[in-house]
């Protein structure tokens, strides 16, 4: 089999609320997409995840914050901060959201598949070591990358965040070493997550491994294919990475109701196969992608269908009407871009680039 998708039905009975949106439909729209598309029936297995437990959540997360998550679960429920609740349930399937990042890149860095896409939620990307934000309780990406460091002994691991929203728990856990290239695109983080800004290139022995690249509201398509190109890709590449950690939100998405980057659908299956490219050219194809954010269930449906087939070889088209174009978000954004790589160009060189 090509491509592993980690899933469990218990993923689903993580309650948030009737009208929040980060709720256990966004992974039935996905499943039904996935298992209704008849081309992807012999490349891809479903694979069941393991919870990790308390002292496998302490590679990442306070022991204090996880004895806090318990206990209010226990209690039957309660907010961890305005916009993320917790359901009496919630403990449980967040350890198995985490426990599934962690059997995918046990699945492939084994050799039983090439890469692996991870259907979890609770998402994990703003969730740091002693707090959860976002819809997020536990870190996944973060404990997966974890673990290829502590377990597996790997020292190069680049973790690439393609959410709407800066992924600020993953950046906090990694911001002082080099062991994770923690790269970021997304919208404007001045109202949220209020981190995720140019000069954020992290500290010590971590110092130019993270990038950070903010794009105003109404970037779309053009400026996330240019930052792609010409930032990410050349530091990627300069890097090396052992294993490929993908943050895979969906929320960029111009009909998404809780962001405002303004990407087209069209561009989720190219991102996904210039990622598949980079990891095939670096560490033989070991790439796990990890659901975060994406809240259009009509599109979820389809955008995640269509990313996963490209990792698992199949060439899925995707129709959908193109948003319309912001000029001036788009030469606001080029500014920036331009602004990063002058950043960026103190660690790293970003000297020549071509777009196609």
């Amino acid at each position: 089999m090509k491509t592993a998708i980690i899933y469990s039905p218990i993923y689903l009975d993580h309650k948030t609320g009737k009208d929040h949106p980060e709720k256990p439909q966004r992974l039935t729209a996905i499943i039904g997409g996935i298992i209704g598309e008849e081309r992807l029936k012999d490349k891809i297995a479903f694979v069941e995840p393991k919870a990790l437990d308390i002292n496998e959540l302490l590679l990442v997360h306070a022991k204090e914050y996880i004895e806090k998550v318990k206990h209010i679960c226990d209690s039957g429920g309660g907010l961890i901060n305005d916009e993320t609740p917790l359901s009496r349930e919630s403990f449980n399937v967040a350890r198995l959201a985490a426990g599934g990042a962690v059997k995918a890149v046990e699945k492939v860095i084994s050799g039983d598949f090439n890469n692996s896409f991870v259907l979890a939620r609770p998402p994990g990307h703003h969730a740091g070591p002693k707090y959860g934000l976002g819809f997020c309780i536990f870190n996944n990406v973060a404990l997966a990358a974890k673990y290829l460091i502590e377990r597996k002994g790997l020292r190069r691991v680049l973790v690439l965040d393609i959410d709407a929203h800066h992924g600020n728990g993953t950046q906090d856990i990694f911001y002082d070493t080099n062991e994770v290239l923690y790269v970021s695109i997304h919208e404007d983080p001045s109202d949220f997550p209020k981190t995720g800004f140019i000069w954020e290139v992290g500290v010590e022995e971590g110092r130019g491994y993270t990038v950070n690249i903010p794009l105003p509201y109404g970037s779309g398509d053009p400026a996330f294919w240019r930052a792609l190109k010409t930032i990410v890709l050349p530091i990627s590449k300069q890097y090396k990475p052992q294993f490929i950690l993908v943050s895979a939100g969906f929320d960029g998405y111009y009909k998404d109701p809780i962001s405002d980057l303004l990407l087209s659908a069209h561009i989720y299956p190219r991102i996904f196969q210039e990622i598949l490219n980079l990891a095939s050219e670096l560490c033989d194809g070991r790439l796990v992608a990890v659901l975060e954010g994406g809240y259009n269930l009509y599109f979820l449906r389809r955008a995640v269908r269509s990313c996963v087939a490209r990792m698992a070889g199949v060439d899925l088209k995707i129709r959908d009407e193109r948003p319309p174009i912001n000029l001036k978000a788009q030469k606001e954004a080029n500014k920036i871009i331009e602004v990063v790589r002058k950043v960026q160009s103190r660690y790293w060189s970003l000297d020549t680039f071509n777009i196609q």
